[in-house]
């Protein structure tokens, strides 16, 4: 699953999307009616074509030098509550979405269903992180109780009163229309790579097996 050595190609290649997807993160873009450190913006691109064009290792280096570029460009807006999680939530992105599109022969077919269960997984994992980590870790660093920090980051929307309805009403609908869209372009972009550039899929070490879906 994963490799010990990188060519000079994956290392650039690596680069290049890192950077953008930095780049992409510090263009976070706030959205009506949620929570301020709900940020909107197309940063898991970039990871989503690497992923599938090289492997689990490059995806995740790219996410991760990511979030370093982003407190590079623009800091951070939620005192490193926000970029802890999202350490946490690559290995939930990553892991689950190669090991289903490895399972299914690494085809087109497979990346688009990998996607989709990566949406659903990824939802629930934040559920899980807001109410058991981040929000909590908020509630620290401010020195008041949960259920203050959920009044203060909620304050946008009025159907949002407890933890309970702040899954349901920001959580949830945030994460799935994030997810949905990023995910929706990285597999457009990575299946037209794939048609354009056959010779990209070389960039793995695993490409005897894989198969490409007319």
């Amino acid at each position: 699953m994963f490799k010990k050595k990188f060519t000079t190609n994956q290392i650039v290649l690596v680069g290049m999307l890192a950077a953008l997807a930095g780049v992409l993160m510090s263009l976070e873009i706030s959205v009506p009616m949620m929570p301020p450190f709900y940020k909107f913006d197309f940063s898991d691109v970039p990871a989503i074509v690497g992923l599938f064009l090289m492997g689990p290792v490059e995806g995740a280096l790219i996410e991760i030098i990511k979030l370093i570029i982003k407190l590079i460009l623009s800091g951070t807006n939620s005192m490193y509550v926000g970029e802890v999680v999202n350490l946490m939530a690559i290995i939930l992105f990553i892991i689950p979405t190669w090991i289903v599109y490895k399972r299914m022969g690494q085809t087109k077919r497979a990346a688009a269903v990998a996607l989709a269960i990566s949406v659903v997984i990824r939802t629930a994992a934040a559920c899980f992180l807001n109410a058991f980590v981040s929000l909590p870790l908020y509630a620290t660093a401010m020195g008041v109780s949960l259920d203050e920090v959920v009044r203060m980051v909620g304050g946008v929307n009025a159907k949002i009163t407890n933890l309970q309805s702040f899954i349901i009403y920001a959580t949830i609908p945030f994460n799935v229309l994030k997810l949905s869209i990023n995910s929706f372009i990285g597999y457009t972009v990575y299946d037209r790579v794939v048609a354009l550039m056959p010779g990209a899929r070389n960039l793995r070490t695993d490409t005897a097996t894989a198969k490409v879906e007319a």
